[in-house]
């Protein structure tokens, strides 16, 4: 699967459970690590766990799995799927981590065309 498609499906999904405040930041020239992040807030643990757990199902069965997947059961799992690396944060560590901050210098995708208002 293309890297835009597979960041628009991520999107799509973390939308659809109702993610919110999802931001897509690509860093393609910023650094070696990936291409994009995809930052989003849940509103608990649990449903943290369940917007990582949906990701992972929906996009296997696109033919994609993470690398790797960091921090089930802390406020912030990773979802790293090479090119796109997935953020879900509770809303107490988003502001903690705070990586749109940190990575400031990213250009912010625009978003509006593929989530729900």
């Amino acid at each position: 699967m293309e890297r835009q498609e597979l960041m628009q499906n991520i999107v799509k999904i973390l939308d659809s459970k109702k993610a919110a405040d999802i931001k897509a930041l690509e860093i393609t020239d910023l650094t070696v690590v990936a291409d994009y992040f995809i930052i989003a807030t849940g509103t608990s643990g649990t449903h943290i766990r369940s917007l990582a757990d949906e990701v992972e199902e929906a996009i296997k069965k696109l033919g994609a799995e993470p690398k790797s997947v960091e921090g089930r059961t802390t406020g912030w799992i990773l979802l790293d799927y090479g090119t796109i690396i997935v953020h879900i944060f509770t809303p107490d560590q988003r502001e903690l981590f705070n990586l749109e901050h940190l990575w400031a210098d990213a250009k912010e995708i625009e978003l509006s065309n593929i989530i729900s208002e």
